[in-house]
């Protein structure tokens, strides 16, 4: 689902990299890369989450797709042509991704299921690209921030199929993979990480 102009504005403000800046850190902290991983970001938007990952992590490749065109290109206007070397940006949805099984050694979700219609079928396209072993490295946000009276006036979001702390665990494990440590406010929101098994 395209964002609507009060989100894009949201996850475009000067904030929000800070924001991704400690969320970066924090997955440093938990989760190992080999040299020459094949990484992906789903839902870029403006390549702030590409650039952290890419100085954070150096993988040897980082695909960055987006469904929204427009946000394709503030990537490209945000990154440098440096910055931008060894990185793939590309319009794609995370529900058909043109990925053979078992390629990707991470995935990277910076708050984008819970703007899914059907996440659990976007987490299994992450679960089905990423390698056995392989490392899905997600923030979300659940329906008391964006569902509430205020935000849903103004943010754009599915209504229906949302899903909550716990039920976003057992997709986790009911799609294949391991969760692993979080950080969480079970009414708000949740940083962490999951290995394919």
């Amino acid at each position: 689902m395209k964002l609507n102009r009060a989100e894009r504005w949201a996850v475009n403000n000067p904030l929000r990299p800070l924001q991704q800046r400690l969320e970066i850190h924090w997955f440093k902290r938990k989760v190992r890369l080999m040299p020459g991983a094949r990484v992906l970001e789903v839902g870029c938007g403006r390549g702030a989450g590409a650039r952290l990952i890419k100085t954070t992590f150096r993988p040897a490749l980082l695909h960055a797709m987006d469904l929204d065109i427009g946000m394709i290109r503030r990537a490209h206007k945000y990154l440098s042509p440096e910055m931008r070397e060894g990185i793939s940006f590309y319009v794609g949805d995370v529900s058909r991704l043109p990925y053979r099984d078992g390629t990707m050694d991470a995935v990277f979700g910076f708050g984008l299921l819970h703007h899914i219609p059907d996440w659990q079928g976007a987490l299994a396209e992450i679960v089905r690209v990423l390698k056995v072993g392989g490392i899905y490295c997600f923030e979300e946000i659940y329906p008391s921030l964006y569902q509430n009276v205020l935000t849903r006036r103004i943010l754009l979001h599915p209504a229906d199929n949302r899903f909550h702390s716990e039920d976003l665990r057992q997709a986790l494990e009911n799609s294949g993979l391991e969760p692993g440590d979080s950080l969480e406010n079970k009414k708000l929101e949740i940083i962490g990480f999951a290995t394919k098994r």
